[in-house]
């Protein structure tokens, strides 16, 4: 199972989207600063994922999410 995920920073309010194949791992290492985007936005919230059942799909929609249409569809309906 893959997943998409969006993260919203509890310290400026604005959000992150990614995948991964091991959701609660990847979380763990936004919010220990094991990941280089989120070094200076910790600390992290879940506010939304989706499993998908492969990794190409995961990261279809995560591309999707981070385009224009993809970003009004986040805010409108996921977040």
């Amino acid at each position: 199972m893959h997943y998409c995920y969006i993260l919203q920073s509890l310290k400026d309010k604005s959000f992150y989207v990614g995948s991964t194949s091991d959701l609660k791992e990847r979380f763990r290492e936004h919010n220990n600063k094991e990941a280089k985007y989120s070094t200076s936005k910790v600390p992290f919230k879940i506010v939304w994922y989706g499993a998908f059942e492969n990794k190409s799909k995961a990261q279809k929609f995560e591309k999707y999410l981070k385009a224009s249409s993809g970003f009004a569809f986040r805010n409108k309906r996921l977040v």
